[in-house]
């Protein structure tokens, strides 16, 4: 792909509107140096430089679509809580204004605390609610989504298994969609897998398709043989599988798998890589690119941000970045 092609792509997402269903969360780093083990515990003792609060899970995906110019719209769950002042803040701070935050009394607002020492991860705490929804909720979210979906171009389902995505709530936006003739694709994770039928894009990581489907996968045909069963219990128009550092593949039933490599330069943090590949493979859907060039554009996008430590959203300039690095290697 010639650059003056990848920047007529990437000035078409301007006018695209993606709605972001999924679990909002707050990502919270805590940086510090390490220099003494504690007298109490065989434990590492962190000195605190520095802390900061990011989007993430779902709220990334938000934060990706606007990094890459387009217009993003917000459907998530919140608890009534300082965290759920917290997020909205920081979307505000962020420029991100089209915000459904649907409070939930019952539960908390997800924050994820990463304490980080010398580049390296020492201890992750999860404070979270991850059961299901409340019917009364549910409710709430569906008659939000029936809103917002006349107004968008495309919907991004980014499941983390908190609780939003029942399977009604699934089904509702798949099927809605549908009728519409919307581009709806889905980021997965462990429950629910197999709810997700008739999407346009349905994008597990490796890990999340052996679990799934009980399998083990060894070699290329194991590979390729568990694509087929996705597409078979799935039938969405496309299966996308992200392999780490052997890059993505793209699957369908009416071309031949289309494989891309990794475009890691360096990997520090593979944190949020498959959020960058889902935001920016549905923004070059919506802005008409076909499945090979949205796939090649996302895969890139990924390979950006695994050279950062914590979450990032990519930017524009550095997708167009690691395209020149590869024209010239």
């Amino acid at each position: 792909m010639q650059i003056s092609e990848l920047r007529k792509i990437i000035d078409q997402f301007k006018n695209k509107r993606v709605l972001v269903i999924g679990d909002l969360m707050i990502d919270h780093y805590i940086w510090g140096k390490v220099d003494r083990i504690s007298p109490e515990a065989p434990v590492p003792v962190v000195e605190v430089r520095k802390e900061d609060f990011r989007l993430g899970g779902a709220a990334n995906v938000v934060n990706n679509i606007h990094a890459l110019g387009a217009v993003p719209y917000v459907l998530g769950l919140i608890g009534n809580d300082q965290n759920a002042e917290r997020m909205r803040d920081i979307f505000i701070a962020n420029g991100i204004s089209n915000l459904e935050l649907i409070a939930d009394e019952s539960r908390n607002t997800t924050i994820k605390t990463r304490v980080i020492a010398h580049n390296q991860q020492v201890v992750r705490i999860d404070r979270e609610n991850d059961d299901d929804v409340a019917r009364d909720v549910e409710d709430r979210i569906i008659e939000r989504f029936e809103a917002l979906i006349p107004q968008v171009d495309a919907v991004l389902i980014e499941d983390y298994n908190k609780g939003l995505l029942t399977e009604r709530v699934i089904n509702t936006v798949i099927d809605t969609c549908n009728k519409l003739d919307k581009i709806v694709t889905v980021d997965p994770k462990f429950r629910n897998f197999f709810a997700y039928k008739n999407c346009t894009v349905f994008k597990p990581n490796l890990k999340e398709t052996e679990k799934n489907l009980g399998i083990e996968i060894k070699s290329e045909d194991d590979f390729l043989a568990a694509a087929h069963k996705l597409l078979d219990r799935l039938e969405p128009e496309y299966v996308v599988v992200t392999r780490s550092e052997k890059g993505l593949s793209v699957f369908s039933r009416t071309a031949d798998p289309i494989s891309i490599p990794t475009f890691a330069m360096e990997v520090y943090d593979v944190s949020g890589a498959g959020d960058t590949v889902i935001s920016t493979l549905t923004l070059c859907l919506a802005a008409g690119c076909d499945m090979r060039t949205s796939a090649l554009i996302a895969n890139h996008a990924a390979g950006k941000v695994c050279g950062k430590m914590g979450i990032h959203p990519i930017l524009p300039d550095e997708i167009i970045d690691s395209f020149k690095n590869h024209l010239k290697a």
